[in-house]
């Protein structure tokens, strides 16, 4: 375990696969505030619409961090709490506007 502990270097970046789901379990809650709005912005990018967010069910404290945050972001469609088998009140599912180059106009359809 010690051998492990002097691997570690807290400071080292860790890279996040952008798949569309989110397990804020791993992070600090203080890193929610930098952390969700990035991974939005990269689900975005990569054409992923739909993002769950896992936040625990727990006493809803970091559940209502990250609607907080929701509320503020630009970009979010909708978000509400995952169904039964997503995750229950334990993940929120979030709705993404798509990025600008992505978004047909009306005068592109004609």
């Amino acid at each position: 375990m010690k051998d492990m502990e002097e691997n570690f270097d807290i400071g080292e970046p860790v890279e996040l696969p952008i798949d569309g789901t989110l397990d804020l379990h791993t992070f600090n809650p203080r890193e929610v505030k930098e952390l969700l709005p990035h991974y939005l912005a990269a689900c975005r990018e990569k054409g992923i619409y739909e993002v769950r967010v896992i936040h625990g069910k727990g006493k809803g404290m970091l559940r209502e961090t990250v609607h907080s945050l929701l509320r503020k972001l630009p970009g979010i469609l909708s978000f509400a709490l995952a169904g039964e088998h997503t995750g229950g009140w334990g993940a929120t599912i979030v709705r993404l506007e798509p990025a600008t180059s992505q978004r047909v106009t009306a005068e592109e359809k004609d």
